[in-house]
């Protein structure tokens, strides 16, 4: 499978919580994290997804908002995932930011280079990447 979306992890479905419409599928990456994904319940049924399916949730990097992780509150973002940055590009008008997850995954971040500058963030420091849990898309082999 190939995609244009720059964040691509191999999951596997720990739960299906259910609705009339929308349904909430957690699943389980390496090292303890976890990611959170809210699709139709029509796409949990044509995947087949249920506890212990394997899926790759592929995120959008222009999806991921970084934020500092001692500098991190509550937010309404479903998922956090927090490492250390790995890379920072610098463009004309935006900023790539790779955090090293552990375990050789990692997640890749698109911001405004003006974001980037504000957030400070450099090679070594600790971020965490927020998503929301309906940026996700799942897909099944």
């Amino acid at each position: 499978m190939r995609t244009s979306a720059r964040n691509t992890f191999r999951c596997t479905v720990s739960k299906v919580v259910e609705g009339p419409v929308n349904a909430e599928v957690l699943m389980d990456l390496a090292d303890g994290q976890h990611l959170s994904a809210i699709i139709t319940d029509r796409s949990v049924k044509d995947l087949g997804l249920v506890p212990g399916t394997e899926v790759f949730a592929l995120i959008k990097s222009t999806f991921v908002i970084l934020a500092a992780e001692d500098g991190l509150g509550k937010t309404s973002a479903r998922n956090r995932l927090c490492g250390t940055v790995k890379t920072r590009d610098d463009g004309a008008v935006s900023s790539e930011i790779v955090l090293d997850l552990g375990g050789g995954t990692t997640v890749a971040a698109v911001v405004t280079k003006e974001s980037a500058e504000s957030l400070g963030l450099t090679v070594g420091d600790r971020a965490c990447a927020l998503i929301k849990a309906s940026h996700i898309i799942l897909a099944v082999a």
